[in-house]
């Protein structure tokens, strides 16, 4: 019997050990949303698969549905915004997107823009173009509005319309940081994560 494999962009979220030497990872996958799957040997120094699969990893992964949950089978790596970042600011502010993931987003759900906005925001960790706080209230704003804890309402449709993330902080005003500061509460509290 064989099983169909999926090959898809993922993003690094954490990871669990398991038995000597395999390794379980949380990913966030473009394709199958949030899902654990198990690398074998990983952890062996002459897995080749153990740096590509480092938390906060991009990758290109392949992946196999079988009985008892996702495998991964080849990983490619597409870099680290953790260990590329130079200073630790642009550390806590990768750290921060993982952890607003790993609190908003449970479950094989296909969330494509969330995903690009993340890719986005990683890959501008290391640009100081715009101010931190802002581009990450905005994703969070966006991404508890693509889970549905936050109505579009005329105030907001622009940011949460805008093709990325970037152009959407480009957008905000002084009374938007406010509302979206507000709203945010509001949807966290309301989501009970």
């Amino acid at each position: 019997m064989s099983y169909a494999t999926y090959t898809t962009k993922a993003i690094v979220c954490g990871s669990n050990v398991s038995n000597t030497a395999d390794k379980s990872f949380l990913l966030f996958t473009e394709e199958a949303g949030m899902l654990w799957a198990t690398a074998k040997s990983v952890r062996e120094e002459r897995s080749r698969q153990r740096h590509a699969l480092q938390d906060f990893s991009k990758i290109r992964v392949s992946l196999l549905k079988g009985k008892s949950g996702w495998r991964i089978g080849s990983v490619e790596a597409r870099g680290n915004p953790f260990m590329e970042a130079k200073n630790r600011a642009d550390r806590t502010k990768c750290a921060h997107i993982i952890k607003l993931l790993r609190r908003y987003v449970h479950g094989e759900a296909t969330l494509t823009p969330v995903f690009l906005d993340v890719e986005e925001l990683l890959q501008n960790t290391l640009s100081p173009e715009l101010e931190t706080t802002l581009l990450l209230d905005v994703f969070e704003l966006r991404l508890l509005s693509t889970l549905g804890y936050v109505e579009k309402n005329n105030n907001i449709k622009n940011i949460l319309e805008a093709p990325t993330v970037m152009e959407a902080a480009r957008m905000c005003n002084k009374e938007d940081l406010v509302l979206i500061s507000r709203l945010t509460e509001q949807a966290s509290k309301a989501s009970h994560l």
